[in-house]
C-alpha cells in the first residue's frame, strides 16, 4: 500500500488554505434543499440496508475532508440530534467550517486540523462517515477507505466517492496539458487561473479541449478552473475499480447514493422493447455488472457516489415487494423523515380539499416523472406527519373512505382495501418516500 508523499500533501493543503472548496457563501443554507438532506440522512443508507429506521438523536457523524463545512452543515440539518465531528487538512477549511455551523447556530461539534490517515487518532467510532470530494486524491484510495474503516462503528455506514474516469477523461487532458506547461508545479493562483482561461477563450471553438472541456459559466468563476482543469492529483476510476477499492479495503457494497439514476432499463427509448438478448443477459448480470453497463453506455455521472459498511453486518430482509399478507398485516408505515416537511402536508391538504391528485414529488424529487397520487391513497397518508401508523390502521382508515365502489356502488370489502394499500404503500416504498417495517 502506497505510503502518503508528504510534497503531494502540501500541495492539496496550499490549494484549500488559498481557496477552501465550495466557495459557498457562509449565510447559505441547504434547509430547503430536501433532496441534498435525503441522502445526508444516515436514516436513508440503514433503510436501504437493513430495511429498519434509525434515529439520528445522539449519533456521531463524521465528515472527513469537510472542506468549507457546507457538506458539514448539511449533514448537522440532515441528522437532527447528531454529533458532528469535522476534519480537514487545510486549516482555513476548518476555520471556514467553525464559522459556518456557528453562524447557523449549531454547537454540537467538533473539529480538527488532520489528514485522513489520522483518523484513528481522534479516539473515537463514528455512526455515519461521509468523504465527500475527497477520496480521489489518494495516490491509493484504499488507505483513505481503511482509515475510515477502522474508526467505523460495527453497523456504521459510510458515504464516500471518487471521480469517474469515463465521465472525465477529457479534464484529465486538461490537466496533463497544463501540467507541461508548469502551471502546476506549485500550487496555481490567479495568474494561473488567468493563464489557463486567457488559453481557452483564444481556441478555435472547434479544438476539442474546448468544446469538451470548455464552458461559459467558467469565465468568471475561478473555482471552477481550479476544481477542473488545474486540480492538483485528480484521478478518475471505473466501476469495477470502485469495487476492488471497496473490497481491498475490507468493507461491503451497499448501494450507490444516486441509485435510481444508475438503472441501465431507463437508457432504452420504451422498456418494453428491449432486445430480448440484452434483456437476458440483463438478469443475469451482478449489480456491479449492470453498474459497469450504465457507466460504458451512458458515462454522465461525474462522481462514482457510494454508501459501504463493515463486510456481513447488514440485517438480512425480504424486499417489500415480496412480501405475503402475513408480512403485511404486522407491518408498521412511517414517511421518510425528510418527506415530513411542513409544506408537503399542506400541499396534500389543499389537493384533498380541491378534489386533486397529490404531486408528492413536488419537493421531495426522488423519481422522474413526477408521482401523482389518487386522493384515496393520499388520504391515507395524512396521519404519517403525526406519527408511524399500523398497515392495518392505514387499511381500515381507506376501507372507511370508500366503503362503496364509486362507480357500482357495491361495498368495497376488506380483502380489497388491503389490495389497494399494499400495491400503493409497496411503490411509495421502492421510491423512497415510505419506509415499512416489522413490528417487533
Amino acid at each position: 500500500m502506497t505510503p502518503p508523499d508528504p510534497e503531494k500533501i502540501e500541495k492539496i493543503r496550499q490549494q484549500y488554505d488559498s481557496l477552501p472548496y465550495p466557495a459557498t457563501p457562509l449565510e447559505q443554507t441547504p434547509k430547503n434543499n430536501h433532496n441534498l438532506l435525503y441522502i445526508n440522512n444516515l436514516v436513508t443508507p440503514y433503510y436501504l440496508r437493513n430495511q429498519k429506521v434509525i434515529d439520528t438523536q445522539d449519533k456521531v457523524i463524521l465528515d472527513a475532508g469537510c472542506g468549507s463545512g457546507y457538506t458539514s452543515l448539511i449533514l448537522a440539518l440532515a441528522n437532527p440530534g447528531a454529533k458532528i465531528v469535522a476534519v480537514d487538512i487545510s486549516a482555513a477549511s476548518i476555520e471556514m467550517t467553525k464559522q459556518r455551523l456557528q453562524y447557523h447556530g449549531f454547537d454540537n461539534f467538533e473539529y480538527h486540523v488532520a489528514l485522513i490517515e489520522e483518523l484513528p487518532q481522534l479516539g473515537q467510532k463514528f455512526d455515519l462517515i461521509n468523504c465527500n470530494e475527497t477520496l480521489y486524491f489518494f495516490e491509493d484510495p484504499c488507505v483513505g477507505l481503511q482509515a475510515m474503516q477502522s474508526v467505523l462503528k460495527p453497523e456504521g455506514i459510510i458515504r464516500s466517492n471518487i471521480h469517474s474516469y469515463l465521465q472525465r477523461k477529457n479534464f484529465y487532458h486538461a490537466q496533463r496539458l497544463f501540467k507541461m506547461m508548469g502551471l502546476m508545479d506549485e500550487n496555481p493562483e490567479t495568474m494561473e487561473i488567468e493563464i489557463v482561461r486567457t488559453t481557452m477563450k483564444s481556441l478555435r471553438d472547434q479544438v476539442k479541449l474546448k468544446s469538451r472541456t470548455w464552458q461559459a459559466n467558467f469565465e468568471n468563476d475561478d473555482q471552477r478552473i481550479l476544481m477542473n482543469h488545474l486540480i492538483q492529483e485528480d484521478r478518475g476510476y471505473t466501476i469495477p475499480e470502485m469495487f476492488a477499492i471497496i473490497k481491498n479495503s475490507g468493507l461491503e457494497f451497499i448501494n450507490m447514493v444516486n441509485w435510481r439514476q444508475w438503472n441501465p432499463i431507463q437508457l432504452f427509448k420504451n422498456p418494453a422493447e428491449i432486445p430480448e438478448f440484452f434483456n437476458q443477459k440483463l438478469s443475469q448480470m451482478s449489480i456491479a455488472e449492470k453498474l459497469h453497463l450504465f457507466e460504458l453506455f451512458s458515462p454522465v455521472h461525474r462522481l462514482l457516489d457510494f454508501w459501504c459498511g463493515h463486510p456481513n453486518l447488514g440485517q438480512s430482509f425480504v424486499p417489500v415487494s415480496e412480501w405475503q399478507m402475513s408480512d403485511w398485516q404486522q407491518a408498521k408505515i412511517r414517511l421518510h423523515p425528510q418527506a415530513k416537511m411542513p409544506e408537503l402536508k399542506e400541499s396534500l391538504i389543499n389537493s384533498l380539499a380541491q378534489l386533486h391528485p397529490f404531486n408528492i414529488s413536488q419537493q421531495l424529487v426522488l423519481e422522474w416523472p413526477s408521482v401523482f397520487l389518487d386522493s384515496s391513497i393520499a388520504i391515507c397518508l395524512l396521519p404519517l406527519w403525526s406519527e408511524p401508523q399500523l398497515m392495518s390502521s392505514l387499511v381500515e382508515r381507506w376501507h372507511n373512505l370508500r366503503a362503496l365502489n364509486p362507480v357500482t356502488l357495491e361495498p368495497t370489502s376488506q380483502a380489497e382495501a388491503w389490495d389497494v394499500l399494499t400495491k400503493a404503500i409497496t411503490d411509495l416504498e421502492s421510491m423512497g418516500y415510505i419506509l415499512v417495517e416489522q413490528c417487533s
